[in-house]
């Protein structure tokens, strides 16, 4: 016979009550079944554990030292289970989520982040910064669990949900022309520039977006440079390469010498997803999801 978690929890009682009738009555069994187990007990060990007399029952020295590991076993027994009930209901854990280097600019990032570790204080929120390709990767072999992407397409083992449309605005030097102006600009106004923008390695979907826009507007666009990242771009502007088209969030870096100006065309938006693998069911990643549609 093999010791099993209720003999322990039989032994813990009589040794705690030191008297078979008030354990019994404590676990809600009867007596002699209580006894028996007991005793199998210690025939399964090879081990006296108590001491039996007509008026008392008390431990051997072997049944104290067994007493303070069977209490230590059944305490991590209990504490695994009540892990384990915590992280079904996503009160612990671990969770990583990357996100894109303008998606901290947005409003409601901050507050999501903020109200998730408010509401989870025991989960490990790792946050990473990653482009939006990256994060397909780390998604769909599970080195992240939540992504914060920028619109491109993604694959349909994902499931995404649209946070926010970024209006995209057009970064020019402080001196241009259409830096001052007090309305949004036409896309046919910047036939002329010169173009700064993101590579298609940088996975933001803004390159082939521009690349619409301006065919829309009538014109190829003459591209002078192209960048990984939206703050090298904005300093090549404020240098006098180009022009560059950019989330508006993005007004946030503030870099002398530059100025944002609006887009007035339907399709200049840029829009915010967050993305999680379709087969993943954990709690976590259904309580930051809803926090940042929230937010």
């Amino acid at each position: 016979m093999s010791v099993e978690l209720r003999h322990l929890r039989y032994f813990i009682a009589v040794a705690e009550e030191l008297h078979f009738s008030r354990a019994a009555e404590r676990l809600g069994i009867s007596q002699p079944p209580l006894s028996q187990q007991i005793r199998d007990l210690e025939s399964t060990l090879g081990v006296r554990l108590l001491r039996r007399t007509n008026r008392r029952v008390a431990l051997t020295a072997a049944g104290q030292v067994y007493l303070d590991a069977a209490r230590d076993i059944v305490a991590k027994v209990d504490d695994a289970g009540d892990m384990a009930r915590r992280a079904e209901r996503g009160e612990i854990g671990e969770l990583r989520v990357a996100f894109t280097r303008s998606t901290p600019l947005s409003e409601g990032f901050p507050r999501a982040i903020r109200a998730f570790r408010e509401a989870y204080p025991a989960v490990r929120l790792e946050l990473l910064e990653r482009n939006t390709l990256q994060q397909l990767e780390y998604l769909l072999d599970g080195r992240q669990q939540v992504g914060l992407v920028r619109g491109t397409a993604l694959p349909p083992t994902l499931v995404t949900h649209k946070l926010v449309d970024d209006p995209l605005v057009a970064v020019l030097r402080a001196d241009h022309p259409l830096a001052r102006r007090k309305r949004p600009l036409h896309m046919e106004e910047l036939a002329e520039e010169s173009f700064i923008v993101f590579t298609r390695a940088a996975g933001t979907g803004i390159h082939d977006q521009l690349l619409t826009m301006c065919r829309n507007a009538g014109f190829v666009p003459r591209i002078a440079q192209e960048a990984g990242e939206s703050s090298t771009m904005i300093g090549l502007v404020a240098a006098g390469m180009g022009v560059a088209i950019l989330p508006r969030s993005l007004r946030q870096v503030q870099v002398d010498g530059v100025a944002y100006v609006g887009i007035a065309s339907p399709d200049a938006a840029s829009a915010l997803y967050v993305a999680h693998r379709r087969d993943d069911d954990s709690p976590l990643v259904k309580a930051f999801t809803k926090l940042m549609l929230k937010a």
